[in-house]
């Protein structure tokens, strides 16, 4: 049994539990006079709420699951979530239909539930309208690799060896694959295959990298290299070697950025075809790995002679 078949699973077991649990407790209370009114008015509207917000999941999952093949994933996401919508607002109406609550006492009611929830409930509430806005502005798609920067989850850099010896900035981010958007988060699979699940009020505020799969990236490599050697050479022989490298976009560009009191700091700057920087570098730090060794043997062969 898949992740998924066992959520709906449980799901639905835990549902049916629920209105067995609740329907039990109000007949109970309904028989002991201690509801108002009618008692089956409430056995209807825990029926109606359980009900319609289960079929609601389910149809919304089976969308997901059959029309991703046919419409893309990302649309059949947006089409799961704006079916889940429309089941909270049934769930609302039928509740409202089962008391035979008037148009007018519904808007003041409504005016002054809305004022009590909004107060007691505003970072839910903002979850849910930033959901709705990203379904509708579209910043980012299901199945695209994003980058997610924003203030409220700050990540500290104590060491990151590409950066070693420079004073290039870094952008904290959270970078993976988005699974889904809910009314409440957006599900990302982080590179590190992790599952990371941002309130959507956050996504609203965030700024957000969309990694294309025809990205282009500049990757910056530094390498430090013996003063024994000339410079000028090096470079050239590192060009030389690095224009080999299969999907380069350019000429790579290297450069001396820094000194230390026995080597040169240089600075390799690559434009590649690649969604992900360490593919890039890597190469780049072999290819340089294999240009040195080979200008330390030639001047070990040039020394004994």
């Amino acid at each position: 049994m898949s992740r998924n078949e066992s959520r709906i699973l449980a799901l639905t077991i835990s549902s049916i539990i629920a209105m067995i649990v609740i329907g039990g407790a109000i007949y109970v209370l309904g028989s002991m006079k201690l509801l108002p009114g009618n008692y089956i008015l409430y056995l209807e509207l825990v029926i109606w709420i359980v009900g319609v917000l289960l079929v609601t999941y389910l149809f919304s999952v089976l969308i997901r699951r059959r029309l991703s093949t046919v419409i893309g994933v990302d649309n059949a996401s947006s089409l799961g979530f704006v079916i889940r919508v429309i089941g909270y607002a049934l769930a609302l109406a039928g509740a409202v239909s089962v008391f035979k609550v008037g148009l007018g006492e519904a808007l003041a009611a409504g005016g002054f539930a809305g004022l009590v929830l909004g107060l007691a409930s505003q970072d839910v509430l903002s979850n849910v309208f930033g959901g709705i806005m990203l379904l509708l502005s579209r910043p980012y798609k299901v199945g695209q690799r994003i980058t997610v920067s924003t203030w409220q989850y700050g990540l500290d850099f104590p060491t990151y060896s590409p950066k070693y010896f420079s004073t290039d900035y870094l952008i904290p981010g959270y970078t993976g694959t988005v699974v889904d958007i809910t009314l409440l988060y957006t599900i990302i699979q982080t590179d590190e295959l992790a599952e990371l699940r941002i309130p959507n009020s956050i996504m609203i505020q965030a700024a957000i990298f969309v990694h294309d799969k025809e990205e282009k990236r500049k990757v910056r490599t530094r390498y430090e290299i013996s003063k024994d050697f000339d410079p000028d050479m090096v470079a050239e022989k590192i060009k030389e070697e690095l224009s080999h490298m299969d999907n380069l976009l350019a000429p790579p560009v290297v450069r001396v950025l820094e000194a230390t009191q026995t080597t040169f700091v240089f600075g390799i700057d690559v434009i590649a075809k690649s969604v992900y920087e360490e593919p890039v570098r890597s190469e780049v730090i072999k290819r340089v790995t294999r240009v040195v060794r080979s200008l330390s043997q030639e001047e070990k062969v040039n020394g004994s002679k």
